[in-house]
């Protein structure tokens, strides 16, 4: 791979992102490093990430929950705050508490005042603009006899009036206007704390503000590519340094006054290169070139990476973005909700016997059929299956290997989703089978010492749909006025001054041991392919699944080069058919 020496470019702003998900940890001292590195270019540098995801489940929206132990915002926060102090650079994060519910971003505002009056921290004042992003159940319920609203994707069912009173609460992904308003209000802020929002758009708000671009000019050619670079940049930066290999937590990104924009990784082991950033077109998405989202598709036809000289920075350029009113669309949002299905409980263990190894799909029929028998005059409903963990796999001599079961049963109650499950797990470990010989027992159970455990109640997503909006809802009113979808609050937290920053960090744990370590082998260079390779992941850099949301799964599959993309490709051993079969 040829390396290209960087070309004069004019900087308009640095972000740095710590790690892709708020509550999930960071290094302090590896944060300070990139923000030293970057902020002597002389342009508006943010710290900014992400906080919220669907991909934990729907709890949080169903049950108010949030993505992490409370304790552990408090403990990255004070991180994040001590930081952006220090360096004096803005703090930004969207989706408080993983779904980004109105009682989210309140709680997170409390969580900084904690902060603040934690002893040492006497000397913050906190400029602290707390954005909200639910939306009203009049408002979806108006917007669906409009028939403004569609499912997110073929697999979401339609949504109807009795699915909209059945939920708790409902959010919106806001795009980047609420978050570019509110630096654009209060432009001295230290902190945002957004709603649920596309995951890109507080990068893309902050870009905006801080290159001074106007949201009113956009269908011309530089102004689709410039907003195509901060809108691809946001794509990767939101998932933090994923986009390194190998991947690490922290990243930061220079992007300049044409849209172009170059990634570093903060480990020194990682390094971006075209192939590890490019692969991240293809995450939680169904097809890497067009990128649908808030108002507007971001199209990456026409993307192209190049590895700076040094090896461990990538230069990206060539998104473009297309503003949906500039093609005579209205601007869609996505809503989000979920409600209780009913209460869950279930039971687990291991079956090693052979012979019912072999009967086990009848078996687990019998026992289904067994537990109606015992409830046929039990009130309320109840759905009863098993997660099956290595069924048809051989031991080296050739018996069938082990297999571990979780029973799990959903009901209208607790009491009777427990009574289920007892009632299955006792038939799992008695029932009789073809040619038994073991009958004193088939099931090796009692894990955490409970023969089965209830697991409350069971969240299910019931909102995941597209709306409409009319033009300028989809910008930030200054209040919290309840006609607005996009509405903010101001507080100022704490009483003390500003102090001088310092872009000298902390030292890291490399420097103190007076080394900074190689890059792995596998990241300088590709690995060689095996002589005769026998699976797609003998010759695949990139092979992963993921879920793109609640309702669908992508499988993301990169080659080094060309050739063996194409040898694959003509080779029609990868279909929709054959996937459909290994999901059976």
């Amino acid at each position: 791979m040829t390396m290209a020496t960087p070309c004069p470019l004019t900087p308009t702003c640095n972000i740095v992102t710590p790690i892709g998900m708020l509550g999930y940890g960071l290094d302090e001292s590896i944060t300070a490093s990139l923000l030293a590195a970057v902020i002597p270019n002389g342009t508006p540098t943010a710290l900014i990430l992400d906080s919220g995801s669907t991909d934990s489940g729907p709890e949080k929206l169903a049950l108010g929950q949030m993505t992490s132990p409370r304790t552990s915002y408090v403990r990255y926060l004070r991180k994040l705050v001590r930081l952006a102090w220090r360096f004096k650079v803005p703090l930004v994060f969207s989706s408080a508490g993983g779904d980004g519910s109105d009682e989210h971003v309140g709680e997170m505002v409390n969580v900084l005042e904690e902060i603040w009056d934690e002893e040492g921290n006497e000397h913050y004042k906190l400029k602290v603009i707390a954005i909200y992003s639910a939306v009203t159940k009049t408002f979806v319920h108006e917007r669906l006899k409009k028939n403004a609203i569609s499912g997110c994707g073929s697999p979401v069912p339609p949504l109807t009036a009795e699915v909209i009173d059945s939920v708790p609460r409902i959010v919106s992904q806001m795009g980047p206007e609420p978050f570019y308003d509110a630096m654009m209000a209060t432009p001295d802020f230290n902190i945002i704390v957004g709603g649920r929002a596309y995951d890109p758009s507080p990068y893309i708000a902050f870009a905006a503000w801080a290159s001074k671009t106007p949201l009113n000019e956009t269908a011309t050619p530089g102004a689709k590519r410039l907003w195509g670079g901060f809108a691809h940049m946001g794509k990767i930066l939101e998932c933090g340094g994923l986009c390194a290999t190998p991947k690490c937590s922290a990243v930061c990104a220079t992007v300049y006054q044409d849209g172009t924009f170059d990634l570093t990784p903060g480990e020194p082991q990682s390094r971006c290169t075209p192939l590890s950033v490019s692969a991240h077109t293809l995450y939680e998405k169904s097809r890497p070139d067009l990128l649908y989202g808030p108002g507007g598709c971001l199209d990456l036809t026409e993307s192209s990476y190049e590895l700076l000289d040094g090896g461990r920075t990538c230069r990206v350029r060539g998104g473009r973005f297309t503003f949906s009113r500039d093609v005579g669309l209205k601007y869609t949002i996505k809503l989000e909700a979920a409600r209780v299905a009913g209460y869950r409980s279930n039971y687990m263990g291991s079956v090693q016997d052979p012979i019912l190894i072999v009967h086990l799909d009848s078996v687990l029929k019998e026992i289904k059929t067994y537990v109606a028998k015992q409830h046929e005059d039990v009130d309320g409903q109840w759905d009863l299956d098993w997660h099956v963990y290595g069924q048809h796999q051989t031991t080296t001599d050739g018996r069938p290997a082990e297999v571990f079961l979780i029973g799990e049963a959903l009901a209208s109650t607790q009491e009777l989703a427990r009574s289920i499950a007892s009632t299955a797990r006792i038939a799992t470990v008695h029932a009789p089978y073809p040619n038994q010989k073991a009958n004193s027992g088939n099931l090796a159970y009692g894990h955490g010492g409970k023969m089965e455990s209830d697991l409350g109640p069971c969240a299910q997503f019931s909102i995941y749909h597209l709306v409409q909006l009319e033009e300028g809802e989809e910008r930030l009113k200054l209040s919290t006025e309840l006609n607005a979808i996009y509405r903010q609050e101001l507080t100022i937290i704490g009483r003390g001054h500003s102090q001088p920053a310092t872009s000298d960090p902390p030292s890291s744990k490399y420097e103190e041991q007076g080394q900074i370590p190689p890059l792995l082998e596998t990241s300088i260079s590709d690995a060689h392919y095996p002589t005769s390779p026998k699976t797609l992941g003998d010759i695949a850099r990139v092979l992963r699944s993921k879920n793109a949301g609640p309702y669908e799964i992508t499988f993301d599959v990169m080659f080094a080069n060309e050739p063996i993309f194409q040898l694959v490709k003509l080779s029609g051993c990868l279909n929709a058919a054959v996937i459909a079969g290994l999901r059976g």
